[in-house]
């Protein structure tokens, strides 16, 4: 009888002992999670920048619009050049009969004369102006250009915005949800002190504490590319102060598909691009047939001897240049430029055609996700939590097992990070929305 009393009190002393071990484990590591949210960004995180101060940043600084912006400055300098008269050329001539001197003189040569001229190219008329016009168009490409080179800039930065306030949003769900999981830990324990748990569901809970430390270690990772995607876009250096995202928030989208179409078809800069690349190639098409048509030489010579003996002479002369090899030069250049022309047509369209797709795919991710939302908000996302709550009061009451909790708990996590990642997706989706088709959905949504 004794040797049983024995028995039965070092086996509870062993278990007090376990309990106290496993204790000591989960206070360190809940420790090291506190210590490690302390370091995060997330409990230290200073004034938040809004979205449009840094959209006004990127404008003002980003070196891809500059240099868009200085490719169209340069462009606008060409349709003078190539519209204007070729430079004309000035001639001197000297001619001396016995002897060999240059500017001997009227009475050291037999006959001599001194002749000054110029001669000047012009080609047939209509040419100049047409080059004129094609480089007009290109220049009008280029300026279409930093529209484009705009858009895509803040889009991305729009895209890498949403993504990091999804990240900030997420590590502070996992350190609150932390204090969740310290519940699910001290309802395992406590069980296990009574007796009526065990030493695994007292390890489960810890081993989904240090999964909890990974996932946070991860989304720090995350966080910090982000933000040297963000200084890069904005051109600062990457030793500045970190960027603090506002909260997000969904953007309301009332227009509809056809709405929104209409709209990128006026205002989408790659279709006016090509739109004016068609008129570009047109016009190439016109200055190829000119080229069939000879080109000029105007040429004027004044020429002075002995004014002794001789009055001084005046000659005008014209040259025309012939184009005789119109089979092997201009018919294969009209040719050409047909194509071209062609080829910007199918270009427009295939651009026509890729607007069309990637508009639908934005608006269609924005209409479900949105509908994702409702239902998160409505309906996942409290549910969750009240099964949690449910679950964690039955465990306690020793009605339900460990693992049941657990999945509650994993659902709660899971499911907060899904709604603030759709949100963020929706936001993205709606940026490229307004990269297509040039609509500020926001300052709607603002209004």
């Amino acid at each position: 009888m004794f040797s049983i009393a024995r028995t039965n009190f070092a086996a509870r002393f062993s278990r007090v002992a376990i309990g106290r071990s496993i204790s000591v484990i989960l206070l360190s590591v809940v420790f090291a999670a506190h210590a490690f949210a302390q370091e995060s960004p997330t409990s230290h995180r200073g004034p938040t920048t809004p979205l449009p101060e840094l959209l006004a940043e990127a404008e003002e600084n980003n070196p891809q619009i500059e240099a868009a912006r200085q490719g169209w400055q340069a462009a606008k300098q060409v349709p003078t050049q190539v519209s204007t008269l070729p430079d004309p050329q000035f001639n001197l001539q000297q001619v001396s009969v016995g002897s060999p001197r240059p500017f001997a003189g009227y009475t050291n040569s037999d006959f001599a004369y001194l002749g000054l001229g110029v001669s000047q190219d012009i080609p047939y008329p209509g040419k100049l102006r047409l080059k004129g016009e094609i480089a007009k168009r290109e220049a009008d490409v280029s300026q279409e250009q930093i529209e484009s080179v705009r858009r895509a800039v803040l889009a991305e930065l729009k895209a890498t915005y949403f993504q990091l306030a999804y990240l900030s949003k997420t590590l502070t769900i996992l350190e609150e949800d932390g204090e969740l999981l310290k519940q699910v830990e001290q309802a395992a324990d406590a069980r296990y002190r009574s007796g009526m748990g065990t030493q695994q569901d007292v390890l489960q809970a810890q081993l989904q504490r240090t999964k909890l430390l990974r996932e946070i270690a991860m989304h720090h990772l995350q966080v910090g590319k982000l933000e040297a995607q963000l200084k890069q876009l904005l051109n600062r250096s990457q030793e500045s102060p970190d960027i603090e995202t506002t909260d997000l928030r969904e953007t309301p989208l009332v227009q509809t598909y056809a709405d929104l179409l209409a709209a990128a078809q006026v205002q989408n800069p790659e279709i006016a691009g090509a739109q004016k690349m068609i008129e570009r190639q047109s016009l190439q098409v016109d200055l190829a047939r000119k080229d069939f048509y000879p080109d000029f030489n105007l040429q004027y010579m004044w020429q002075r001897t002995d004014p002794a003996q001789f009055r001084a002479y005046y000659m005008l002369g014209v040259g025309i240049k012939v184009p005789i090899y119109r089979s092997r030069k201009q018919r294969p250049e009209l040719a050409q430029a047909e194509s071209e022309k062609l080829r910007a047509r199918s270009e427009f369209q295939a651009r026509s055609q890729q607007l069309a797709g990637d508009l639908r795919a934005q608006y269609v991710i924005v209409q479900q996700t949105s509908e994702l939302l409702k239902i998160h908000h409505e309906g996942l996302s409290p549910q969750a939590r009240s099964e949690f709550q449910a679950g964690l009061a039955a465990y306690q009451s020793n009605k339900q097992d460990f693992q049941a909790l657990l999945t509650a708990f994993i659902d709660v996590l899971h499911l907060e990070e899904d709604y603030w990642q759709n949100i963020a997706e929706y936001e993205t989706a709606i940026a490229r929305i307004e990269q297509l088709t040039g609509l500020s959905l926001r300052e709607e949504r603002a209004k």
